[in-house]
């Protein structure tokens, strides 16, 4: 089995419409088997997923995927890297916006290029943490000169709202791509950004898809958690079901996708993942994965098409649907409230373990 789907961000630039994330590499996810990681990337990207998503945030990542195409062009050549795309991002710490310099964003995408082993980058996904910390629109001007040197080749935005993505076009740093959270839990692109990225030129990236693992068939049935959950991104998405409507409507959504997945041979994983797909302007979604093992389910997204029915079976559930409303990452940019406090804004020299997304 293998993954056929392609999109294009810009022309002659064609990537996977499922993404391989690298965020659940950085350790907080469990520990990583290092010396298996080219051989796990090398399956995803033979099953025609070729495109692997990370950021300069993410501990030991970049490094990785440098080895990994190093790996790459020793064993199967030049041509073996023509369809292989690495995203990363340009996330600077929060401390740092009110005095970041052209200086400071050049050191850092060389830093990228190196660990990388690129001579330019693919695409560079831009996350700025308070828009009150005006230099948003310079060092956007500054990835656009930077892209101009040739050092990338696209620039992309990361959890902008859609105010930030018009005004980052009018000041001639258009995105070929917007990297934002979009699931059957959270549908806050479809309140205008969509719309405002279409216009644009911008495909959205759509990580979330699977809420950190709860938008599975692990959690059918199960009690609502209690207490510490394993990880930040539990943390995070746990609260995203608290915004939708609370556990009893989950639980609801899942049966649903139960069904709709039961009519396919297929999981819900896999139903959640192709319902964002689906959405207009989507061209790919970002599926986590710490090893090749979650190959297959990765894949099975590949086969599943969804019929009106099933959708007006899903429909009928998101009816109910409490939000989280708002624009994208509002929520998660209020430093006071639940969904900020848990966020990491000083990762920048890769002193710990975590991301923007």
């Amino acid at each position: 089995m293998s993954f056929d789907e392609r999109a294009e961000l810009a022309p002659g630039y064609s990537i996977s419409r499922v993404i391989r994330g690298g965020w659940q590499l950085a350790g907080d996810h469990g520990e990583v088997a290092r010396d298996a990681v080219n051989d796990d990337l090398a399956a995803f990207y033979d099953a025609g997923i070729t495109t692997f998503d990370c950021a300069d945030i993410y501990t030991g990542v970049e490094e990785m995927y440098g080895d990994f195409r190093a790996a790459m062009l020793q064993k199967r050549g030049a041509d073996a890297l023509a369809q292989l795309r690495i995203h990363t991002k340009y996330v600077p710490d929060l401390d740092a916006l009110a005095t970041l310099t052209a200086t400071d964003v050049r050191r850092t995408i060389d830093r990228s290029l190196q660990r990388l082993r690129m001579e330019r980058l693919d695409l560079v996904q831009f996350h700025w943490w308070d828009y009150d910390k005006p230099r948003w629109r310079e060092t956007a001007q500054v990835l656009g000169a930077l892209q101009a040197e040739g050092k990338i080749k696209l620039v992309g935005g990361t959890n902008f709202d859609t105010a930030h993505v018009q005004a980052l076009a009018e000041a001639g740093v258009p995105f070929a791509s917007l990297q934002v959270q979009y699931s059957l839990l959270d549908r806050r692109p479809a309140a205008g950004l969509v719309e405002t990225c279409a216009a644009l030129g911008t495909r959205l990236l759509c990580y979330g898809s699977l809420a950190g693992g709860f938008l599975s068939d692990a959690w059918l049935g199960q009690p609502e958690p209690v207490g510490a959950l394993a990880n930040r991104s539990s943390v995070k998405y746990k609260l995203i079901i608290d915004e939708f409507g609370g556990w009893a409507l989950f639980q609801a959504l899942l049966a649903t996708l139960r069904a709709v997945a039961d009519r396919h041979g297929s999981s819900i994983a896999a139903v959640a993942s192709r319902w964002v797909l689906d959405r207009g302007n989507v061209a790919a979604v970002i599926v986590g994965a710490r090893h090749a093992g979650h190959l297959p389910a990765t894949l099975a997204i590949g086969t599943l098409r969804l019929t009106p029915a099933d959708q007006a079976a899903i429909d009928a559930v998101l009816a109910h649907a409490q939000g989280p409303d708002g624009e994208v990452y509002a929520l998660e940019r209020d430093r006071t409230g639940r969904h900020g406090s848990i966020m990491k804004y000083h990762l920048g020299e890769g002193s710990a373990t975590g991301g923007a997304a």
